[in-house]
């Protein structure tokens, strides 16, 4: 065997030793290394609506009848009270409102007082903010007698916190043969500002 042949088997044959003893021998990480895992990221289920809520609102009321005979508008402010169930991206709940106001009607020839409402509202879960549309029953008190009829409408709330929210709603009303006169049905909008506490 060659000088270089005796070489080169020296030089295989520690390198072989080598790497066999390294890796048998793993080199243990000192005790206080940290470890840093990617922070997870985060996923947005909604937010949680589930619970009693009541507050106030303040807004603005308009009538309008077929002929234009009892048409009027005026201001409204009232409160409201109900309870939603959070199911994950979809929220349900039933509410209860009244509201104040001073509609004259025809120029005088009837006013209505107040409106009192009876709601199912569902809506789409979206964090923080909750969209959703909202029908039931409404009760008009008239100076000519109570009516009720149906109402549909949609409305927004945020959570300004986890307890307090504020939100916008719009709805319109229906009323038929106001007064018991055949023929004088009246439909009514309503646009109000709420604010509202969750407990």
């Amino acid at each position: 065997m060659t000088r270089t042949s005796k070489l080169f088997v020296l030089v295989l044959g520690t390198t072989a030793l080598g790497s066999a003893a390294f890796a048998g021998s793993p080199v243990e990480a000192p005790a206080d290394a940290q470890v840093y895992a990617p922070a997870p990221v985060p996923v947005n289920t909604g937010g949680d609506w589930t619970g009693f809520y009541t507050g106030l609102q303040f807004g603005h009321a308009d009538a309008d009848s077929a002929t234009g005979a009892l048409d009027g508008d005026d201001t409204s402010y009232g409160f409201h009270a109900g309870y939603d169930y959070d199911f994950g991206q979809f929220v349900l709940g039933g509410e209860l409102d009244y509201d104040k106001t001073d509609i004259s009607l025809g120029g005088g020839a009837a006013s209505i007082d107040s409106v009192a409402r009876a709601k199912i509202r569902g809506g789409y879960d979206l964090g923080r903010t909750l969209v959703y549309a909202t029908a039931g029953a409404a009760r008009a008190d008239t100076s000519v007698g109570d009516e009720t009829g149906p109402f549909f409408g949609l409305g927004v709330a945020y959570q300004v916190t986890d307890r307090y929210l504020i939100g916008a709603e719009v709805l319109e009303h229906r009323f038929d043969d106001v007064g018991g006169v055949a023929g004088n049905d009246i439909d009514a909008t309503t646009f109000s500002i709420r604010g509202s506490l969750r407990f």
